[in-house]
C-alpha cells in the first residue's frame, strides 16, 4: 500500500515512518507543514524548517506547505497537503499521535473526506515504555523546546541517553506533564534513527523565554 507520512522531524512522526516501512507500506512522500506561529494547535513549529535534512538522511521525498498556524484555517492547509499526496498515488496517511484526541481525529476526518486511509501506530502507547524503547532501539534525538514546571532544562540541546530518559520520567511522575511531551511539554528533533543512511550533526543556541520555557534553535546542521 501507498501511503504518505506526516513528518515534524521530531521522535512520534519518525517513530510512525519507522513503522510504516517495517510493516511494508511503501512511502510516496513526507509531509511538512511549516506555521508562521509558534502557537500552532496542530503542528510542531521548533526547528521544523530543517525536516528536509532528515528526508535527504533516509532517502525520502519530502512535500512541504506553509500553513497560517491559525486553529480552523490551518486544517484547511493539511486538507491541500493530502489532496497533494492523493494525487501523487497514497491511498493512506501516517501520523505519530500518541494522546491527543484532537490532532488524530482532525486528521482522521480531513483524511475520510478526501479518501486516504488514516494509521497511528503510537497511538495510547504507554508514555514511559515507549520513551526508554525509542533510545533502546536506536533513535537519537534533542530537544527542541521544553514548556513545563519541573522540566529538566539543561537537557536542551543534548543527545538524549537511557539516563536522560529516566529523569525525564522522575520529573514527569512528580511534576505531573506527560513524560513523552505529547501535552506540548516539549518538543524534539531527531539526528538518527535506523531508516537513516548517515547522522546528522547539530549545532545550535538557548533561548530563555520566561521562567518555564526554553527554546533551543538550531543553527548549524549538516
Amino acid at each position: 500500500m501507498k501511503i504518505c507520512v506526516l513528518y515534524s522531524g521530531g521522535k512520534d512522526s519518525t517513530y510512525a515512518l519507522h513503522w510504516a516501512v517495517f510493516k511494508g507500506f511503501k512511502i510516496v512522500c513526507l509531509i511538512t507543514l511549516i506555521p508562521k506561529r509558534e502557537d500552532s494547535w496542530m503542528f510542531q513549529y521548533p526547528n521544523v524548517i530543517y525536516t528536509r535534512y532528515q528526508a535527504e538522511a533516509m532517502g525520502f521525498r519530502l512535500l512541504t506547505f506553509e500553513t497560517s498556524g491559525e486553529k480552523d484555517k490551518e486544517l484547511e492547509d493539511l486538507k491541500k497537503a493530502l489532496v497533494q499526496a492523493k494525487n501523487e498515488g497514497a491511498v493512506g496517511i501516517v501520523s505519530g499521535a500518541l494522546l491527543s484526541d484532537y490532532q488524530r481525529l482532525n486528521i482522521s476526518i480531513i483524511a475520510e473526506e478526501i479518501g486516504l486511509k488514516t494509521y497511528t501506530p503510537l497511538w495510547r502507547k504507554t508514555q514511559e515504555e515507549y520513551m526508554r524503547w525509542l533510545v533502546r532501539e536506536g533513535f537519537k534525538f534533542v530537544i527542541t523546546s521544553a514548556s513545563a514546571y519541573g522540566f529538566p532544562f539543561d537537557l536542551l540541546g543534548k543527545e538524549i541517553t537511557t539516563e536522560d530518559v529516566e529523569k525525564i520520567i522522575e520529573r514527569a511522575r512528580r511534576y505531573g506533564f506527560n513524560p513523552a511531551f505529547e501535552g506540548g511539554e516539549a518538543e524534539t528533533f531527531v539526528t538518527y534513527a535506523p531508516l537513516f543512511k548517515t547522522q546528522l550533526k547539530v549545532k545550535g543556541r538557548l533561548r530563555r523565554i520566561s521562567e518555564y520555557e526554553c527554546r533551543y534553535e538550531i543553527t548549524d546542521i549538516h
